[in-house]
């Protein structure tokens, strides 16, 4: 949605109408703007709109008109006081349940697509692990298999020198050049 101009004049109506807008809200929120913004509401504003002669409904509509005309600024400042006086009463106004609706909307798309982005990462930290004690394992086989495997093969090798009456050198040359 645009400014806070627009959200004002589309929420006025359900102001206007709220049972929960009552004289006591109206005067709280005059007199908050009065104090902490008296550029947007002068003493002789607040005291127009505080009077008790004109009907509620009446004093707010002026209100919001009066706001509205001041610029976004003022509408701004207007939704922060009803924030802090009445809570109940912005967070049930149209353009706020809207703004929920959207966000959730938007929340629960992005709830749907995440998942589909994350399909590699779904196994945990087990799983990880598992796989990295297989490769340090196999690694650890490579490395010392070597070594293993020359001396098994100096061990046969010696064995068949024995056998054969010869010398483990002659052997191991002559297994080398076969090899």
């Amino acid at each position: 949605m645009g400014g806070y101009e627009e959200q004002l004049q589309s929420d006025a109506q359900f102001l206007c109408s709220n049972q929960r807008m009552d004289t006591e809200l109206v005067d709280s929120l005059v007199l908050q703007l009065n104090r902490i913004y008296p550029q947007i509401l002068s003493d002789k504003e607040a005291c127009k709109f505080r009077s008790l002669r004109v009907p509620t409904t009446e004093r707010l509509r002026e209100l919001l008109q009066h706001l509205r005309e001041k610029g976004d600024d003022a509408c701004y400042e207007f939704y922060r006081a009803l924030h802090i006086q009445a809570e109940d009463v912005y967070f049930s106004l149209p353009t706020r349940i809207r703004e929920r609706e959207m966000t959730e909307s938007r929340s629960a798309i992005n709830v749907a697509v995440i998942p589909e982005r994350c399909v590699l990462n779904d196994r945990g930290p087990i799983f990880f692990l598992s796989c990295f004690s297989v490769a340090v394992g196999i690694a650890f086989l490579y490395y010392y298999g070597e070594g293993q495997r020359l001396r098994c093969t100096e061990a046969f090798l010696h064995c068949s020198a024995v056998r054969l009456g010869k010398d483990a050198k002659d052997v191991f040359i002559s297994y080398v050049e076969v090899g």
